[in-house]
């Protein structure tokens, strides 16, 4: 009995694990993205100059 409830246990960590891990490519796709729109919508800075949306 122990044996399968350590099995469980892991299928269960590891499904947790990828559930995670899938979430994170989903966010680090997002951020991507607004960080290549960062380069596209950028306003006009003072002097004529193009500035950036972010601060950094």
């Amino acid at each position: 009995m122990v044996p399968l409830l350590l099995v469980l246990l892991l299928a269960l960590v590891l499904f947790g694990i990828g559930f995670a891990l899938k979430a994170l490519w989903w966010i680090a796709i997002i951020v991507l993205v607004l960080w290549l729109l960062g380069f596209v919508v950028r306003p006009a800075g003072g002097g004529g100059r193009r500035g950036r949306w972010y601060r950094w």
